[in-house]
């Protein structure tokens, strides 16, 4: 065989991105979405990852670095601090990247907490009915009558401040988000005729649930938890504001504001980029949430 006739036999297929075209498609399509994720993800990263890319421990003070401004803002260029120091010399950027840690703790386990009462509870209510819900509903209702704010500040003061009570009091006040949304949308799913049809063939209530039920409901639970993950970060840093949150020897964003109250018109970045970091955490997750529910929710396609 000539070199001609193989040079025909041997396809030159040209070179392939499928992975590229996918991510741009995505991001053409989704933009809103590709932000909130690039914003999750950051924080999550930072979270993660900070001891290895903090550039100086977050809880070692110098008292000849108080108040250092940002080394891109020192007129003598003598700071050594990229986002500048706090009011005992702590290096911002290293506690603003640690304070992803509270902040992302606080939001993903107590949404957790509330995601599982919330779930078992709106299932049995709206599935069961009767005076089943009767009981839960009104549970619900005293529970929305409370200020959370209020709430948080009676009990915190009875018990205590600490990163795992903030947890558990989120964990446990909001519920009533999940459960009512859930039973909702059972109440509309027990009447379709394919569960009709399971509980005529014998089918028990906890397989009807469990095989039929839940996983149709499963979208709004993941919709709801990520937009509650932002609101649980926001209510971390007020409570820690208030004195009635984390620990202060532990770097926080809430803390950190709490700290440069007495510093805003003479050091700036002490609130400025620990606000930002906020910020941009809850931004993130609301939009990942928005775009989630544009994509998981039936009513929002044409």
């Amino acid at each position: 065989m000539t070199s001609v006739g193989l040079e025909k036999a041997v396809p030159v297929n040209p070179p392939r991105r499928p992975h590229l075209k996918k991510l741009w498609r995505f991001i053409k399509k989704n933009p809103v979405g590709f932000i909130g994720l690039i914003l999750v993800a950051l924080s999550v990263s930072c979270a993660l990852f900070a001891p290895f890319i903090t550039p100086f421990d977050p809880s070692k003070a110098s008292l000849s670095s108080r108040l250092a401004p940002p080394s891109w803002a020192d007129p003598k260029g003598e700071s050594a601090f990229l986002l500048g120091a706090d009011q005992v010399g702590r290096d911002l950027l290293s506690r603003i990247i640690y304070g992803a840690r509270i902040s992302l703790m606080v939001g993903i386990f107590g949404v957790l907490i509330a995601m599982v009462i919330g779930t078992v509870l709106g299932l049995i209510s709206g599935y069961f009915g009767k005076w089943l819900d009767d009981i839960i509903m009104r549970v619900a209702d005293i529970q929305l009558a409370f200020p959370f704010i209020l709430f948080a500040i009676v009990i915190m003061s009875v018990l205590g401040t600490g990163i795992w009570k903030i947890i558990i009091i989120l964990g446990l006040t909001y519920w009533v988000g999940f459960a009512r949304l859930i039973r909702g949308q059972v109440i509309s799913l027990k009447e379709q005729e394919y569960i009709q049809a399971a509980k005529a063939i014998g089918g028990t209530n906890f397989n009807i649930i469990r095989k039929h039920i839940l996983p149709n409901v499963l979208s709004s639970i993941l919709v709801l938890g990520t937009m509650y993950i932002a609101e649980f970060i926001l209510l971390e840093a007020s409570l820690t504001f208030l004195g009635l949150g984390v620990d202060p020897t532990i770097p926080s964003w809430g803390g950190m504001l709490a700290d440069s109250r007495n510093y805003i018109t003479s050091a700036w970045w002490t609130a400025v980029f620990p606000g930002v970091a906020i910020m941009i955490t809850v931004l993130g997750f609301n939009l990942l949430g928005d775009w989630l529910r544009d994509k998981l929710d039936p009513n929002m396609k044409v």
